[in-house]
């Protein structure tokens, strides 16, 4: 394993468990803290991607999948006031998410990478971020999916409220989704500045285009 793949590992290892124990504390109605740590797991992928090439950034990204079910497993085993930290649907929502999100983001990225510096990560990380969090939330919350885990209660999260609190009327968990997506949105603009910094830096001799 070349020094590259091991610092893109330990900074994709540091997002996901970083993430992971932040989401356990709510911000507002709508968010946890974790909402703005994970997505820089998109900034690793890419970085990671440019650098050293998809193949890399896949390898990265399954260690980042595999560091995520240990959490997740981690989660299932504490007890929290209302059961598990993290029970079955969170965690297949979440792994799942993460997987297909962030392999789509490798393809994506790869595909544009020969275009403008920033098209590649913007693209790809506004196109992967849309898909986690549909996956994510669809999988764990929606009552359509209660097969998944009959003993898990999730009608707290289909209770009807306005979208965001000012919006048409929708399931609780639809709200949430949007916070966490639009906030995944604005992290991904402001993400484009650290990639070209660390990709100039990392790579002073690349063409970063």
């Amino acid at each position: 394993m070349n020094r590259g793949l091991i610092i893109g590992v330990i900074a994709m290892a540091t997002v996901v468990v970083a993430s992971n124990i932040l989401v356990q504390f709510l911000l507002g109605d709508w968010l946890t803290w974790g909402a703005f740590t994970y997505p820089f797991a998109f900034l690793v992928t890419d970085l990671m991607n440019r650098l050293y090439g998809a193949a890399q950034a896949r390898r990265v990204v399954f260690a980042g999948f595999v560091i995520g079910i240990l959490c997740s497993f981690i989660g299932t085993q504490i007890m929290g006031e209302f059961g598990p930290l993290v029970t079955l649907r969170i965690a297949i929502g979440s792994g799942t998410a993460f997987l297909i999100a962030q392999l789509v983001d490798v393809l994506i990225f790869d595909r544009l990478r020969s275009g403008a510096w920033w098209r590649a990560p913007l693209a790809s990380t506004l196109i992967g971020s849309s898909l986690d969090t549909a996956i994510f939330f669809t999988i764990a919350f929606s009552t359509g999916l209660t097969f998944i885990e009959p003993s898990n209660d999730v009608s707290w999260a289909a209770g009807i409220l306005p979208i965001l609190g000012m919006g048409p009327a929708a399931p609780l968990w639809v709200s949430l989704g949007i916070a966490d997506w639009l906030v995944k949105l604005a992290l991904a603009l402001l993400a484009l500045i650290p990639f070209r910094i660390l990709a100039n830096m990392l790579a002073p001799n690349r063409n970063t285009r």
